[in-house]
């Protein structure tokens, strides 16, 4: 038993990864030479898969139980990054070829469609719940990606008119991210022989991190134009749907850029991204003391959940400093 999520990381890290890249092999029907291509998918901390390894872990599971399901939850993320690089046309992910820009569009697609299908056979074939829960993962990923409005004079018109929602930030991050790391919370108290409620419970735990974990990353595209003191109008679509969450009246701020007429910040600009900062600051320690809360109340008897209760801090921490 570990006493941090960090000792679990980088105790389940190496192991996670080279089943994965096994697993990936598989799928592709050759040997671990043939995963060049997809060297932007390899990296990453496998903070999902080691999530679901620390939760199997505390509630008596053991590691030979839940790594296949770490791989499937480490493998659906891949496949969503795949796809995600293709529609948002980004060259690289991790400073390595994004699969689309090496192996071509069509194969990319192919190849994200078919991850997605290998996780669902794989867990289907452990149990039916298994495979529920990652068909249901992968089913909202999907919804959260489609959900998202990155189409400038789009948003701009709808923003202008009051048709744009103001809460679809809360839905995105929840289904864009949260929901995988809810699901590898759950897929690690399966691991465990959990039963429902406990399941769900433990959903929850995840959810509210993930959600945390994307405003983190959101803060970070924040910060950055701070910095850089100016903002695109591809870039201000982005991060639109995160400005109007957190503050209502955001027209003069995000219409000139949303339309090309300005792009660099200037003092006001600033002090509204400042703002949006804050209180995106202050959602996210809400969101961990929910995940929190809900291991402090639902597995009270249970003696060894230090590291499930530190593991949201570690989390955000970590990412700051990657």
């Amino acid at each position: 038993m570990f006493q941090n999520f960090e000792e679990y990381l980088n105790y389940s890290k190496p192991k996670l990864d080279d089943a994965f890249n096994k697993q990936l092999s598989l799928l592709l029907g050759n040997n671990d030479n043939g995963l060049t291509a997809f060297g932007s998918v390899l990296g990453g901390k496998r903070i999902r898969g080691c999530l679901l390894f620390m939760v199997g872990d505390i509630l008596g599971g053991s590691f030979g139980s839940a790594l296949p399901r770490a791989v499937a939850v480490e493998l659906i993320h891949s496949a969503s990054l795949i796809h995600d690089d293709f529609v948002d046309q980004d060259t690289t992910r991790r400073n390595l070829p994004s699969v689309w820009t090496v192996e071509g569009s069509r194969k990319a697609v192919l190849l994200g469609d078919l991850i997605f299908a290998s996780a669902i056979a794989m867990m289907s074939d452990l149990s039916r719940e298994d495979g529920l829960a990652v068909s249901r993962a992968i089913a909202l990923v999907s919804k959260g990606a489609y959900t998202e409005r990155l189409d400038p004079r789009m948003l701009a018109k709808e923003i202008e008119t009051d048709r744009f929602d103001n809460k679809i930030y809360g839905k995105i991050i929840s289904l864009k991210t949260g929901i995988l790391f809810g699901t590898a919370c759950q897929l690690g108290a399966i691991s465990a022989g959990a039963g429902d409620d406990l399941q769900k419970s433990l959903f929850e735990y995840g959810l509210k991190i993930g959600e945390a974990y994307q405003m983190a990353d959101d803060i970070v595209e924040i910060k950055h134009h701070l910095q850089t003191r100016s903002i695109n109008k591809n870039e201000m679509a982005a991060l639109t749907p995160t400005l109007c969450y957190f503050v209502k009246e955001t027209i003069p701020y995000v219409i000139p850029f949303l339309s090309g007429k300005m792009s660099e910040l200037d003092q006001e600009g600033r002090d509204f991204f400042q703002t949006v900062e804050k209180l995106m600051e202050d959602e996210i320690q809400r969101r961990m003391g929910s995940a929190i809360s809900i291991i402090t109340t639902d597995l009270s008897g249970n003696e060894n959940i230090g590291p499930m209760c530190k593991a949201p801090g570690e989390l955000i921490g970590m990412f700051f400093k990657s």
